[in-house]
């Protein structure tokens, strides 16, 4: 896998859905990133008319209802528009990453776009914790401390969906107490970026880093709340560096058993 897309190809360029060594993945997962594929192949620009559905099922050598169920993730994703009677669309995001002057689409199939975010990310969040720690206020503190606590809970109970919701609205707390509307917006976005390619790549949160994942919140959360700008900045640097290597054991895994 030379250009480090998760679905690989063969040698006429055209995705080979044969599935990796590792846990089975719907068939819709698959086909899903097909078609960001081929909407980056096409060079499609936000607004743009997609192939139909059942285009879509001939090109891929699958069925109207598995692209159907593809473009439903898609579509929650923020990446597609189904309009009834009028066909498939390139979603018209005005995401700060999404859109057409970033210069095309980020792929969450390509290893390479994924590893630039977490580094992108990685530079967000330690100014935003840098600056948290001189300007947070005690309610901003509050709101930061409650999301680590809502994130431990969810990871002592097994709810996911609740350490996720934790995961989140920490993150997003830490940069609103940064006072800075710029790295809010970028955090927001990346973030959003990052479950894209969760939800298309991992079927959902991955890998086994939550238990020290809540640690390392509350190592931000500490040094936000006794005002040590460069110890909040470390904390959030090892958070996403953590983070980062776990990403990459998962991808080791499905790949390679």
């Amino acid at each position: 896998m030379t250009d480090g897309a998760l679905v690989p190809e063969d040698p006429t360029g055209q995705p080979d859905t044969t599935p990796v060594t590792g846990p089975y993945r719907p068939g819709y997962e698959l086909v899903a990133e097909q078609i960001l594929q081929l909407i980056a192949e096409l060079e499609l620009q936000p607004g743009d008319r997609m192939p139909t559905e059942n285009e879509l099922a001939a090109r891929m050598g699958t069925s109207r209802t598995v692209v159907r169920e593809a473009v439903k993730i898609l579509s929650a994703i923020g990446r597609v528009r189904a309009h009834k009677g009028r066909g498939l669309y390139v979603a018209d995001d005005e995401g700060m990453l999404g859109s057409s002057r970033w210069g095309g689409f980020f792929l969450p199939t390509n290893l390479d776009h994924v590893y630039m975010l977490f580094e992108f990310r990685r530079v967000q969040e330690t100014a935003a914790s840098r600056l948290a720690a001189t300007h947070a206020t005690p309610a901003e503190l509050r709101a930061i401390g409650a999301a680590a606590e809502t994130c431990r809970q969810g990871h002592l109970t097994g709810e996911t969906s609740l350490f996720d919701r934790g995961d989140e609205d920490f993150h997003l707390a830490v940069a609103a107490a940064s006072h800075n509307q710029f790295l809010v917006a970028a955090v927001r976005e990346a973030r959003r970026l990052q479950r894209q390619s969760s939800t298309i790549g991992f079927h959902g949160t991955v890998g086994g880093h939550a238990a020290e994942a809540v640690e390392e919140h509350l190592a931000i959360y500490r040094a936000i709340r006794d005002g040590d700008p460069e110890a909040a900045a470390a904390a959030a640097g090892l958070h996403l560096d953590n983070t980062l290597q776990d990403y990459r054991r998962e991808i080791q895994r499905r790949l390679f058993g």
